[in-house]
C-alpha cells in the first residue's frame, strides 16, 4: 500500500467532495490537481462523484421522501408516516420550495433531468470531448465569476420590486436543464453555479430556493452520468488493477467532506450573497492564465 498514492486519494477526494457543489467548478479544479498528483482512472473518478452524490441525497432525504409522497396523495402521506418513513417529512415554510405543489415541483426537477439526459446524450453522440487546457479552464472560471455577480445583481433589483419569489417555472425547469449540460461540456463553469444563477436570473430570486433545486436535480443528473460511465467502463474497459484501498479513502472523503460542504453553504446563503465564490473564481482563473 502505497502511503503516497493514498495522500494524492486523500486529497482528490477532499476536492471533489468541497468543490462539487460549491459554485467553483468540481471539473476544473481535479483536472488542474491531477496535473501535479497525477491522472487517476475512469474507475476513480466515478467513485468520488458517487461519495458526493450520496452526501447530496444524505443532505436532503426528508425533502426527497416528501416529493416522492406528493405522488401517493394524502393517503401515501398516511402510509409514510405509519412506517416511520415520513417522520420527520418537511412542513410548509420548512423549505424554499414547499409553497408550491410538490408534485408540480417534483415534475418540474423531472422536466429539468430529462432535458439534460437528452441534450447530454446528444453531447455525447456528437463526440465533444473536455477540454483540459488550463487556459479555457481559468476563461470558464473567470467568465463565471462575472455571471454569478450579474445574476445576483439583477435578482436583488426583481426582488426590491416583486419581493422574494422562491417558485420554480417551467421555463426554469427548461433553463436549468440545459445549463447542466453546458457546464458538462465546459469545464470551470461549475454545473451548480450554472444552475443557480441560470435559475437566479430568469425566475426566482430567492438564493435559497435557486439552490435547493439546482442540488436536487442534481442528484438524477448525477446518478445518471455515472451509472451511464461506470456501465460504458466495464463494458469496454473492465475494472482490473484497480487500487481498492485508494479508491475507498477518495470515496470516504469525497462523501464526507461533500456532506459537510453542503451543510454549511445552505446555511452561508441564508444571509451571504455568493459575491465571496466570484471572487475566488476571479482570483484562481487570473493565476492560472498568469501561470498558463
Amino acid at each position: 500500500m502505497d502511503p503516497h498514492s493514498l495522500a494524492a486519494a486523500l486529497l482528490l477526494g477532499i476536492i471533489e467532495g468541497v468543490t462539487e457543489f460549491l459554485p467553483i467548478s468540481s471539473t476544473g479544479h481535479l483536472l488542474l490537481a491531477e496535473r501535479w498528483l497525477g491522472a487517476r482512472s475512469d474507475l476513480f473518478n466515478i467513485a468520488i462523484q458517487a461519495g458526493a452524490i450520496l452526501a447530496v441525497v444524505l443532505v436532503y432525504r426528508e425533502r426527497l421522501a416528501q416529493l416522492a409522497w406528493s405522488f401517493l396523495g394524502r393517503h401515501g402521506r398516511a402510509a409514510a408516516l405509519e412506517a416511520g418513513a415520513g417522520a420527520a417529512l418537511p412542513a410548509a415554510g420548512d423549505v424554499p420550495g414547499l409553497h408550491q405543489p410538490p408534485r408540480d415541483y417534483a415534475l418540474k426537477l423531472g422536466l429539468a433531468f430529462a432535458v439534460t439526459a437528452a441534450l447530454g446524450l446528444l453531447v455525447k453522440k456528437l463526440g465533444w470531448q473536455l477540454d483540459d487546457a488550463v487556459a479555457p479552464i481559468a476563461w470558464a472560471l473567470v467568465l463565471g465569476g462575472a455571471w454569478m455577480l450579474l445574476a445576483e445583481h439583477f435578482a436583488a433589483r426583481r426582488a426590491s420590486v416583486l419581493g422574494e419569489r422562491a417558485r420554480i417555472t417551467w421555463t426554469v425547469a427548461v433553463l436549468v436543464g440545459i445549463a447542466q449540460v453546458v457546464a458538462g461540456v465546459f469545464p470551470g463553469t461549475s454545473r451548480s453555479a450554472a444552475t443557480i444563477f441560470v435559475a437566479l436570473l430568469f425566475g426566482v430570486t430567492s438564493r435559497a430556493a435557486a439552490t435547493e433545486f439546482a442540488f436536487l436535480v442534481g442528484i438524477p443528473t448525477m446518478f445518471a452520468a455515472t451509472g451511464y460511465e461506470l456501465l460504458d467502463l466495464l463494458r469496454h474497459e473492465g475494472v482490473g488493477g484497480e487500487d481498492w484501498a485508494a479508491l475507498g479513502v477518495a470515496f470516504a472523503a469525497s462523501a464526507i467532506t461533500a456532506f459537510v460542504a453542503v451543510k454549511w453553504l445552505l446555511r452561508y446563503i441564508q444571509s451571504n450573497r455568493f459575491t465571496a465564490f466570484a471572487i475566488y473564481r476571479f482570483a484562481l482563473g487570473a493565476a492560472l492564465l498568469a501561470f498558463a
